[in-house]
């Protein structure tokens, strides 16, 4: 089986423009010798094949097979000719000024095919970076909302805690009121039963009771609880004694949750900053006795 004039023009052209024999037996063979347009762009499109320089190996029946069943024998070869002239199809081998300028014909073309990808490409990456930078705005957005549910967590908790602070307040001071009533009562008591028989007796009894009901209505508290809001959203608690500075409170953040980072100590209802001079102040002093939530910032 021979090779054709179509094929050995394509072959021959391909090799002219600087293709490698390999890449281009396989371009004809996967085209079936459609033209040598066919064959550039099946060359440009799998130029990255792992196996694109591996030596070709035509199949069995192949116009591109190996040389032994590629070349006849010298009479078969003449006779071949011979018909072909008859025939009136073969066609007069082109002269080096046609080669030269099909080759250059060839060679525009594939530099424009390779622009027209090169251009494709370039706009391929245009929408992947569209569509990533519209990926980034809509993690952004999703971030922010759950950073916007997280601060609205952290103030309804805020406003719970204080809530809750003042019904415990107001639980004592109600406890310290029905103290006081029955105090009263009890003392207004003794007070008439002791009147008939000796009257006098009366005004000492009434200074203790006034001097009873001093303390309730003072109640001093030594121990302060602390419930400090950490930048990660977690809490720690703990106890500390009324008379200790702020920098105890601190020294304990810094020990179990600060990880080194610098920060502000705050109170969010009222609000209030403490400056490095409340650092050295009491906690009774900044009026954190009994309780009280502090919330850790960064500086």
């Amino acid at each position: 089986m021979i090779i054709t004039m179509a094929e050995c023009t394509t072959l021959d052209s391909l090799l002219e423009m600087g293709f490698d024999r390999n890449r281009a037996e396989r371009a004809v063979a996967h085209t079936g010798n459609q033209g040598i347009e066919r064959a550039m762009d099946w060359l440009m499109e799998h130029e990255n094949d792992p196996d694109i320089d591996e030596p070709y190996v035509p199949p069995a029946g192949n116009t591109l097979s190996s040389t032994e069943e590629q070349i006849q024998s010298p009479t078969e070869t003449s006779e071949s000719i011979e018909v072909i002239d008859e025939e009136g199809d073969s066609k007069q081998p082109m002269t080096e000024e046609e080669k030269k300028e099909q080759v250059k014909r060839l060679e525009d073309l594939m530099k424009a095919r390779q622009e027209e990808r090169r251009e494709r490409e370039r706009q391929e990456e245009v929408d992947r970076e569209k569509q990533r930078r519209k990926h980034g705005q809509e993690l952004l957005q999703v971030k922010q909302k759950l950073q916007d549910d997280e601060m609205k967590k952290l103030a309804d908790m805020r406003r719970k805690e204080k809530m809750e602070d003042k019904l415990a307040k107001q639980r004592v001071k109600d406890k310290i009121a029905r103290d006081r009533e029955e105090r009263a009562r009890k003392f207004g008591g003794g007070s008439s039963s002791t009147g008939l028989s000796s009257p006098p007796s009366e005004a000492p009894p009434q200074c203790p009771p006034e001097n009873q009901g001093a303390p309730p209505a003072k109640k001093d508290y030594d121990d302060c609880r602390i419930q400090v809001r950490l930048l990660d959203g977690t809490t720690l608690s703990t106890v500390f004694k009324a008379q200790e500075p702020l920098a105890a409170v601190r020294v304990y953040v810094q020990m179990n949750g600060a990880n080194g980072e610098d920060f502000n100590l705050i109170t969010p209802y009222p609000r209030r900053v403490y400056t490095d001079l409340d650092m050295e102040k009491p906690l009774r002093e900044l009026g954190l006795v009994p309780s009280a939530v502090l919330v850790v910032t960064k500086k």
